[in-house]
């Protein structure tokens, strides 16, 4: 298996203006380093860093870490009302069918790019607060079964997520800054060592001790199953239905 570097299909820009002309800026919204240097840079921000802001009013991010709520814009100012009621005040530098930049809480500029919406249903939305709460970390220790519930959130996340390139026919940056135990290739995946895990990753968890419960998890999950890969040449197809094997391992 070949390390699945870039999804390399076509990048359909979305015309949001044409789409919510009622909700201006509705779109998701996936940051891009500007390619002459990294000075410019947010080192909070990733490739895969998105913002979705939905026709709803609601939204969903990870600007570092994962939030969602409500979201206005109103002028030259985003305000994002996370699920904790605290509300983030973005300064819109720029917002076209092309691009959309924001003056971060760094005082430096965030590059973000829109891609074509996933479903409006939560569970077949990868970026939806459904398809996510892997992404928000444990504020006291888990239970076995909590820890399992975890991973079995993150590759719903990965179900959902090759869906919508699939279905949409979009093009993603690099999968590998996704902080995951798994390693995706282009027609499976495996998993990382647990010196490999992404600090990220690890920081979901409340301490160390249930980061390594959740590796000794996942890795008797293979141990005891074998997935068995459908006989097709669509890539997406074998992956979509990879993790959804590895959920009824892990159900």
């Amino acid at each position: 298996m070949k390390p699945l570097l870039y999804i390399a299909v076509a990048l359909l820009f979305m015309s949001f203006f044409a789409c919510s002309p009622d909700k201006p800026g509705t779109g998701l919204y996936f940051y891009t380093p500007v390619a002459d240097g990294t000075e410019h840079a947010d080192t909070t921000l990733s490739f895969v860093s998105f913002l979705e802001l939905r026709q709803d009013g609601s939204y969903s991010q990870d600007f570092g870490h994962f939030d969602y709520g409500s979201w206005a814009l109103k002028a030259d100012r985003l305000y994002l009302t996370n699920q904790r009621r605290r509300t983030y005040i973005y300064h819109v530098l720029s917002l076209t069918k092309a691009e959309l930049d924001l003056r971060m809480d760094s005082g430096i500029t965030g590059h973000f790019r829109p891609h074509l919406m996933p479903s409006g249903s939560p569970e077949k939305d990868p970026f939806s607060a459904y398809n996510n709460q892997w992404r928000i970390p444990a504020t006291h220790k888990e239970s076995d079964a909590d820890i399992r519930k975890r991973l079995f959130n993150h590759c719903q996340f990965w179900e959902s997520f090759f869906k919508w390139v699939n279905d949409r026919n979009e093009s993603v940056v690099d999968v590998a800054y996704f902080p995951s135990p798994l390693k995706v290739y282009s027609n499976g995946f495996g998993l990382k060592h647990y010196d490999n895990l992404p600090p990220v990753w690890k920081s979901y968890f409340f301490d160390e001790e249930d980061c390594h419960k959740a590796d000794t998890l996942i890795k008797h999950t293979f141990r005891r199953n074998k997935i068995n890969w459908p006989h097709t040449k669509d890539d997406f197809e074998k992956l979509i239905s990879g993790f959804q094997q590895l959920q009824q391992f892990l159900r």
